[in-house]
């Protein structure tokens, strides 16, 4: 089966679609059958998106990423740090 990704808008959205039908009685397995996910997908997102509104998820996104760009950079200059320090302790 084809994985899909989706922005965090739209799993916000359908976070709030499936609350609305959960409210009126529905079942999570019938609900997430209707949104075209699994349950463990419902679940993980409605943990990682439960109370966050579409801007907020939006931002948390973009965080997301500008964190992993500065682990990148943090990670090459330690591993500079590391060759110019070997390159210090040989008796030039």
């Amino acid at each position: 089966m084809k994985r899909k990704r989706h922005s965090a808008a739209q799993v916000v959205t359908k976070l709030r679609e499936a609350d609305k039908a959960l409210a009126e009685g529905a079942v999570v397995g019938q609900v997430c059958k209707q949104l075209g996910i699994s349950e463990h997908t419902y679940y993980r997102w409605r943990k990682q998106y439960g109370s966050l509104t579409t801007d907020q998820a939006k931002r948390l996104k973009e965080l997301e990423h500008e964190n992993t760009k500065l682990k990148r950079i943090v990670a090459e200059q330690a591993m500079d740090n590391d060759a110019l320090k070997e390159l210090l302790r040989k008796n030039w």
